[in-house]
């Protein structure tokens, strides 16, 4: 069984407390509370399982976010994330040129304005995966209709004739490591 997975784009970056909240605490030998920001994913985030139409597979998703379906796609999102999986047919594993040049293509005219990162393979719980990061413009906010850059991580997996694609995003700099590995770690072919 080969297991192939693409992901694009993920940035992640540390938050800090204010220096006077940090030293109140440390004087009081209390931990500091933890400080999110915009668009981190609280540690606290239940996940539940959730299998596409196709059942081909399953995957832990956030609890309580709001799905929707894009043409094949179902997209779960909460504020400024979003988990998008797709499933779709292909003859043979990815290949690092078949991604350069089939797949950086069509993500990039879905978008304009993608900023690519690295191409690379990663081991995920049902075997390696190719990992490919990118930024992308966010969607406008609905309320100042202004745009930010989101990091965004594309997790393909391939088995017997078929990929499980696994896109998320979420704003530059956020810390989602934790949540999107609990994410692709969870996929589980059926």
């Amino acid at each position: 069984m080969a297991v192939v997975a693409v992901l694009a784009g993920c940035g992640a970056s540390a938050t800090s407390t204010s220096s006077g909240a940090s030293t109140a605490n440390a004087a009081s030998g209390t931990a500091a509370p933890e400080n999110n920001s915009a668009g981190d994913i609280p540690d606290t985030q239940v996940f539940v399982s959730f299998t596409p139409p196709t059942k081909l597979f399953t995957v832990s998703v956030p609890e309580g976010w709001a799905q929707t379906t894009d043409g094949v796609a179902t997209v779960f999102t909460d504020k400024l994330n979003a988990v998008r999986i797709e499933m779709r047919p292909a003859l043979a594993p990815l290949t690092p040129d078949t991604i350069r040049q089939q797949e950086l293509p069509a993500i990039q005219s879905s978008s304009p304005g993608n900023r690519f990162g690295a191409i690379s393979v990663v081991q995920r719980k049902s075997g390696p995966v190719f990992l490919v990061t990118y930024q992308a413009t966010s969607p406008p906010n609905e309320v100042t209709g202004k745009s930010g850059v989101d990091a965004v991580e594309r997790y393909e997996f391939w088995r017997d004739g078929h990929e499980a694609i696994l896109t998320l995003s979420g704003p530059l700099g956020a810390d989602n490591v934790d949540p999107w590995r609990t994410i692709t770690d969870s996929l589980q072919w059926q």
